[in-house]
Parts: structure tokens; C-alpha cells; sequence
């Protein structure tokens, strides 16, 4: 399928090497628990793809990053739903760094290593509670003698829980007046307090290392916790939108190289009527549309409400089509497929889980709709 074509050319072209060497490995190989696809994407340079070039990365733009992952997903879902909260944490803080004054030279001098090193951050915020604010705090935190802080709380599902140099934590901290802030911790991975726990029983997406992680009164330095200040009182909210945005348009775009994956074996195997094929793939391409052109219109400046709002408009809308596009192309595929080989029936169930991050319809559908007629855009 072309479009899928060119967004494997894109993953050569950013990450050389990447797409063979996932596809060398037997799909349920990749998919497994334990799964060789994360060491590989650390190997390949993945931990880089949005970080800016000045700090080692690839620098990717938005609709690179949505082709990459496109690719990815189409490969291995587990590896692009699993690495999707590092590159939107990635994509959040170095959007921080690029102003001189907004993060301290410790945070700074932690992701100046991440590309160098190929260093995974795991992301302790709300992804997998479908009602809530991806933000919303996932840890509590109490002042440490020291100045620092002590966290305690537990994140699960935790993708990349096995593989993470780094975990970033949305905490709530005091401010000046004693009221809970919104704040977010860097915290290496091998810090005393953190253990890691089973969680994931599915059998779809097993490789993504979706577990639950603990911690237990984890020390974090002051210095690695982003926060307000009364100089920068907005640098929380700023990256709580850009760092949304970005995250509806990286978790779509893996669900949608799933589907793209099952579309593609459809055409090329010429399975069904020309007019089924032709339905089929205009109804895979669609999605995809909806989701490059909001990462097209984002690259080009579009921001604040009006970006929120256009990325949720294409991740609903594509969410339904490409859950639809899986069932069709499983139908169109056979039932002797569907007996003889279980891998295009768990493709299929990979692109369900599109539906269980947040936000949910429920928790955006008066937002959105007062948005629509003239109001501000406020989730919850």
C-alpha cells in the first residue's frame, strides 16, 4: 500500500535499519512477552526520534514522527504503543528546553543524555484511565529534609516498566502558599523505592512491558522536579497542551500501522471483490488523513485550543474508521486465515485499544461541544 510504503521510507530514512530488522523477527516473536522489538528500537536510535538534533536526536516534525510510528505500529504494535509515552514526554520536555530559562542545568544536563545514550523514559501519568486527564498526577509527594522530595504512588499500566533509564512522574507539590501544584519529576529508573510489578494479562500488546510500577518513598533532587514559578507561572500549562497534542496524534498514529498492516495484506493478496478492496482501502486511508493532516497543520503552527480540539476531532474520528477497516479486512481475509495462523486476528485485536486512553468520549463530548459553538475548550 503506498501511503504505507512511504511511511516505512520515512522509519529508513529517520531510524535506518529498524524496519528489517523488526521484520526479520516472526510476528508472534514480536509481540511476546519479552519481545527482542524495544532492545531493538534503543539499538536503531528510537529513544531520539523527537529530541532536537542540538541534543543529539533525530529532530523529527510531527508528521515525521506520525510516519514513524505508522511504520512502527504496522511492524509491531506493542513497540509503537509501548515507546509512545517516551516520545511524548520527549516531545514535552525539549519543548521546555528550548527556552533558556525554563528548566534547571540538572534537568537539562539529564536530557542531554537521553539521545547519546539511547535512554527509554517510562511515564508514570494516566494514559491507561480512559475518564481522566493524561496529566492529572499519578504519585503524591512530601517535602524531603533535604529540600527534595519523597514520592509514593503507583502507575499501571507502566509501558516500557522493564527497559526505562528514566521514569517522569506528574506529582502534585506545594507551592509558595502551601496549595498542591501540578509538577513532574525525572527519576532514574534504578532509584531505591521503585520495584516493578505483573499486571498485563492480555495477550495483545504483551510487548509492550506494560506493568505496574511502584513507589515506595522515592528520593527525587528539587533540581529534577519541573515546576511553576512566579517568573514562568504558565510553563506547566504550556506543556500540558503541546505535551497532549502530541500525545493524541503519536498513540493514534500506532493503532492506525496496525490496521494499515491488515489493509495492506488484504490488497496484497487480492482477497475479496475489486470494490471491496477499493472500500476497504479508502476507508484505512481516510483515518490515516485525519490523523496527518492535524500533525501537518500542528508542524505548520496551529496550537493552543484550536490544536486540541483538531487532534481530538481526528483521533475519535479515525478510532471508529480504523476499528471498522480491521474487522472488514479480517472478514475479507478468511476463515481459513483466521484457523490457520493466529497473527492477523491478534493484528486486528491491536487496534482496539485505541478506545481505552484518555480522554474518553464521555470525558470530552461537553468540552468539545461547547467548543464547537464559540466557547473555550476546558477538559477535565
Amino acid at each position: 500500500m503506498r501511503s504505507l510504503e512511504s511511511a516505512r521510507a520515512t522509519c529508513d530514512r529517520v531510524l535506518p535499519g529498524l524496519c528489517k530488522a523488526l521484520a526479520d523477527i516472526p510476528f508472534a516473536d514480536r509481540e511476546a512477552p519479552g519481545s527482542p522489538v524495544i532492545g531493538l528500537f534503543r539499538e536503531h536510535g528510537g529513544p531520539g526520534l523527537l529530541i532536537p538534533t542540538g541534543y543529539g536526536g533525530h529532530g523529527a516534525d510531527p508528521v515525521e514522527a506520525v510516519r514513524v510510528t505508522r511504520a512502527l505500529g504496522s511492524y509491531s504494535p506493542s513497540l509503537a504503543v509501548g515507546t509512545a509515552m517516551h516520545h511524548f514526554t520527549a516531545a514535552m520536555l525539549f519543548s521546555l528546553a528550548a527556552t533558556a530559562d525554563r528548566l534547571t542545568g540538572a534537568q537539562r544536563e539529564v536530557l542531554a543524555g537521553i539521545a547519546p545514550r539511547k535512554q527509554l523514559m517510562a511515564s508514570g501519568w494516566a494514559e491507561g484511565r480512559t475518564g481522566q486527564n493524561i496529566l492529572r498526577p499519578a504519585v503524591t509527594a512530601v517535602p524531603a529534609p533535604d529540600g527534595g522530595f519523597l514520592l509514593s504512588g503507583a502507575k499501571k499500566p507502566c509501558s516500557l516498566s522493564r527497559s526505562m533509564d528514566l521514569l517522569t512522574a506528574s506529582t502534585a507539590v506545594p507551592d509558595a502558599d502551601g496549595a498542591p501544584s501540578l509538577a513532574l519529576a525525572l527519576v532514574p529508573a534504578d532509584s531505591p523505592g521503585i520495584t516493578v510489578h505483573p499486571f498485563w494479562a492480555n495477550d495483545v500488546l504483551t510487548g509492550t512491558e506494560s506493568n505496574e510500577v511502584r513507589l515506595t518513598d522515592v528520593h527525587v533532587d528539587a533540581d529534577l522536579v519541573v515546576r511553576t514559578t512566579q517568573d514562568d507561572p504558565t510553563r506547566l500549562d504550556d506543556l500540558q497542551t503541546g505535551g497532549f497534542v502530541w500525545f493524541e496524534m503519536i498513540i493514534s498514529a500506532c493503532y492506525a500501522g496496525a490496521a494499515a498492516a491488515l489493509v495492506d495484506e488484504v490488497l496484497s493478496r487480492e482477497r475479496g471483490s475489486v470494490t471491496d478492496r477499493a472500500a476497504l482501502a479508502v476507508s484505512s486511508e481516510s483515518a490515516y488523513a485525519l490523523l496527518e493532516g492535524t500533525a501537518r497543520a500542528v508542524r505548520d503552527g496551529l496550537d493552543g485550543d484550536e490544536a486540541v480540539a483538531a487532534v481530538l476531532v481526528a483521533r475519535f474520528a479515525a478510532q471508529d474508521t480504523m476499528a471498522a477497516a480491521a474487522d472488514q479486512a479480517l472478514e475479507l481475509l478468511g476463515g481459513i486465515d483466521f484457523i490457520s495462523s493466529p497473527d492477523n486476528a491478534r493484528l486486528a485485536r491491536s487496534v482496539r485499544p485505541l478506545a481505552f486512553h484518555p480522554p474518553s468520549r464521555t470525558s470530552t463530548a461537553e468540552p468539545l461541544l461547547g467548543y464547537f459553538t464559540g466557547g473555550p475548550l476546558h477538559l477535565s
